[in-house]
């Protein structure tokens, strides 16, 4: 008779909520990312044209609502220009500072990326029952909006998964 040797892995006392919303979120990335191709948009671009069309924003200030590094945002935005979805224009509260206009041409595609995104998120939410559903949404919100809101300082940050370029 053989036995099989113990695990020496420590016992889990809580589900590795890390591993599945890493899991998950990675799962979902993906299939935005290649819905998102059939209008010709990275999820990054995506988002900079939505949250640009909704007020005068500076690219500083678009990089922290898209929650990006400097250096993507200017390659991102670098990107919506030669595609003409997107200028730099200066800032009609300060000269010194210079905003991401979206053309109309942008708008359009943001538009027609909206829907992409809204069809992706409805396709998964509609794999819950409604009531599953509402609750994944609601308590996912309240994290985000609470407790997981804010990265918490470290000397050796985190790094997100980089997104490759068309």
């Amino acid at each position: 008779m053989t036995t099989t040797p113990s695990s020496r892995a420590p016992a889990r006392t809580v589900p590795d909520v890390t591993g599945t919303l890493v899991h998950t979120a990675h799962v979902l990335n993906t299939h935005l990312a290649a819905a998102l191709s059939e209008v010709g948009l990275l999820q990054r671009e995506q988002c900079v044209l939505v949250h640009a069309l909704e007020g005068e924003r500076t690219q500083g200030q678009l990089a922290e609502l898209a929650r990006m590094d400097k250096t993507t945002m200017v390659v991102t935005v670098d990107g919506l220009e030669k595609a003409g979805y997107a200028e730099r224009r200066p800032s009609s509260t300060d000269r010194r500072a210079r905003i991401i206009h979206v053309t109309e041409a942008g708008a359009e595609i943001a538009a027609r990326g909206q829907e992409v995104v809204d069809r992706v998120h409805r396709e998964v939410l509609d794999t819950l029952p409604a009531a599953q559903r509402d609750l994944l949404v609601a308590a996912l919100e309240g994290l985000a909006e609470g407790p997981l809101a804010e990265p918490v300082a470290h000397d050796q940050p985190v790094r997100r998964a980089r997104q490759a370029r068309r």
